[in-house]
């Protein structure tokens, strides 16, 4: 299936309007939208309309879209060139604005094709032990993904011991959804999943924005996702996320900024 079918986006009559059902399967285990899916939603949507791949999308998260609501997408086309369109994704559940989405779709041909980046060495998924539940989950979109962690501490394990250098890994799968630039954008909001996993405890993080920017898709039923915390102060911390396939191709880069709240045990 594609990133559009897994989301369960759904267009309308006006090409330029969208809706999403916010269902348990892209929910959080708190019950409102994961902002990936918000922001593949986004992604989806835009280059249906433009009938062009988004070459980096940033979503702005302004409020919570609960399960069982439903999210218009609205998308605006500001600019269409040659080569090379700039447009914008607004989501809203009734008159309260859940999100925000800017980004630029097009491709260029020029004989230019460089990975200066490298995937760090971690175990193949089949050696690394699945990530465990921090609580019981039986109905978010966690449940629909394959996860295997290859660099960072399990749940059971946390003792308050940070990482030194903010660093973790996770290799996740979603069965059977096709490469892209929306699958991509789901995945790479894992910088709150990093925050925990630098400071060795459940650090509870509810992301303010995230920016994917994609290098190439290759298919690869794996994907790495290698988080790096850049720091954190005043009460937020911000990182990025390498997304690779399990063949070291360096499929896109995300960033974001999460507001943190009172460190559990």
């Amino acid at each position: 299936m594609d990133a559009t079918e897994f989301l369960g986006l759904t267009p309308t009559h006006n090409p330029m309007r969208w809706y999403l059902p916010i269902t348990d399967g892209i929910a959080t285990r708190e019950k409102f939208l994961f902002g990936g899916c918000g922001l593949g939603a986004a992604v989806a949507a835009m280059e249906a309309v433009c009938e062009r791949p988004v070459v980096w999308a940033a979503a702005q998260y302004l409020s919570f879209a609960m399960a069982g609501s439903i999210m218009d997408l609205d998308v605006t086309v500001a600019v269409s060139g040659k080569r090379t369109s700039q447009a914008r994704a607004v989501g809203r559940v009734g008159d309260r604005e859940i999100l925000t989405v800017n980004a630029a779709l097009g491709s260029k041909d020029i004989p230019i094709d460089e990975q200066y980046r490298t995937m760090p060495d971690v175990p193949d998924p089949a050696d690394c032990p699945s990530r465990g539940e921090l609580v019981e989950d039986t109905g978010s979109i966690m449940t629909r993904f394959d996860m295997r962690l290859a660099l960072g501490t399990p749940w059971d394990r946390f003792d308050g011991t940070p990482l030194p250098d903010g660093r973790s890994a996770l290799w996740v799968r979603m069965p059977d959804v096709d490469m892209s630039a929306a699958a991509l954008a789901i995945l790479g909001d894992y910088v709150p999943f990093g925050i925990s996993q630098s400071q060795g405890r459940w650090m509870p993080s509810n992301s303010l924005d995230n920016t994917i920017r994609v290098q190439r898709l290759v298919p690869t039923e794996w994907v790495l996702c290698d988080v790096r915390i850049d720091g954190i102060h005043d009460g937020f911390g911000h990182g990025d996320v390498y997304l690779w396939s399990s063949d070291g191709t360096l499929l896109a880069t995300a960033s974001q900024s999460a507001v943190l709240h009172n460190p559990r045990t």
